[in-house]
């Protein structure tokens, strides 16, 4: 029938595979031809995911052949990762508890794809299956997509569709569909505490070659002030009036379908509730942090995706004042992008060309985080 080997545990039964083959042809009955898998060349890390899969062959459908593909993404507990051993001991049950993979099968197996406002869209489902009690597979259909230039109309349009997603109230029925812990708390006595806080305070990691040449005294000293505030903020945020988020919603993960305007939304690990304005942050960064798009872009980009946003809540009925949103996205934007800026997964690497040019992408991000906190005014909540 094929080499579908690679898989692994995510492979399925050759019956299982002619059942979905049919279902995603739209036919009562096919009779499979052969089948391969091969590896997904991705080259951006993920904890949970434990492999990316084309898996693709040919079906007799009647008197006729037809071609099939299928997208398979094996996800599983953060703990069988082999970056987990990162993790100091002391603090392994805390991180394994508190980094969601069953939501995205969860989304999956649930109607939200019936529920997304028009120009959003996902992948069609074609399988969710338990491989053990901390692991699973998902079979998508492939998605015909193309990378094009992001512009501010593009981006506009994405923070748009993503407000309507963030106020839709059918949508926010199925926020808390992971059933997992509120991300805030999470992620400031986690990461923040455990590995960014230390770092930041650490006077080493300010005399390594690939900081000292990026983040000068200046912005050494906000971001060491914000790190003090960091729980102040916490706070603030967590007053503030939740919405639905996708949890990581760049650039990267809103696909533009060949074909009928809009997106495809991918990847729902943080799926979850949170802040107003929680999508904006990696919308607007995301790719500027993989070096597709300059620094200079930031505040063009931040400006236009807000008001899009702030249209798109409108449009589901939900009015929040654009300072408010504003607030908020500075505030998170902080907490998770800009306290993390410098480059401690390259400390312990020789400071080549290309990672000081990162690092000092990353300082950019820096400020701008800085600049926009600064920018606004704390609010009371709501």
């Amino acid at each position: 029938m094929g080499d579908r080997a690679i898989l692994g545990p995510a492979d399925v039964s050759d019956e299982q595979l002619s059942a979905m083959v049919a279902d995603l042809l739209d036919e009562p009955e096919v009779t499979l031809l052969d089948s391969n898998a091969e590896e997904v060349d991705y080259d951006l890390p993920a904890i949970t995911t434990a492999g990316r899969y084309w898996v693709r062959g040919r079906a007799e459908v009647g008197d006729r052949i037809a071609a099939y593909s299928f997208f398979v993404k094996h996800v599983q507990c953060w703990s069988r990762s082999p970056l987990f051993a990162s993790v100091p001991v002391e603090h392994r049950d805390f991180a394994a508890a508190t980094v969601p993979w069953r939501t995205e099968p969860l989304v999956y197996r649930s109607d939200l794809a019936d529920r997304l406002p028009e120009g959003l869209s996902m992948p069609r489902a074609l399988g969710v299956f338990d491989l053990d009690e901390s692991s699973a597979s998902v079979w998508l259909e492939e998605v015909e997509a193309s990378r094009p230039d992001w512009d501010d109309e593009r981006f506009g349009q994405a923070a748009y569709l993503l407000g309507r997603l963030a106020g839709n109230p059918r949508v926010r029925e199925l926020a808390e569909l992971g059933w997992f812990a509120e991300t805030l708390p999470v992620y400031l006595n986690g990461r923040l505490a455990v590995q960014v806080l230390p770092a930041l305070r650490s006077p080493e990691t300010w005399t390594h070659p690939l900081v000292s040449g990026a983040y000068d005294d200046q912005l050494r000293e906000r971001l060491l002030r914000a790190a003090d505030l960091a729980a102040d903020h916490v706070a603030e945020l967590r007053a503030l009036p939740h919405t639905t988020s996708h949890g990581d919603a760049s650039p990267n993960n809103l696909l533009v379908r060949s074909g009928p305007a809009g997106f495809v939304l991918i990847d729902y690990g943080f799926w979850n509730l949170q802040p107003v304005g929680f999508d904006l942050s990696q919308l607007v960064v995301g790719d500027v942090q993989i070096g597709r798009r300059p620094a200079s872009a930031l505040w063009r980009t931040e400006e236009s995706c807000l008001t899009a946003y702030a249209r798109g809540l409108r449009d589901e009925g939900v009015e929040v004042e654009e300072s408010l949103l504003r607030r908020a996205h500075a505030l998170q934007l902080m907490i998770f992008t800009g306290l993390s800026s410098l480059p401690l997964q390259h400390l312990a690497s020789e400071p080549t060309p290309e990672l000081r040019a990162e690092a000092a992408t990353s300082a950019e991000i820096a400020r701008f985080s800085l600049d926009l906190l600064d920018a606004t005014l704390p609010t009371t909540g709501s």
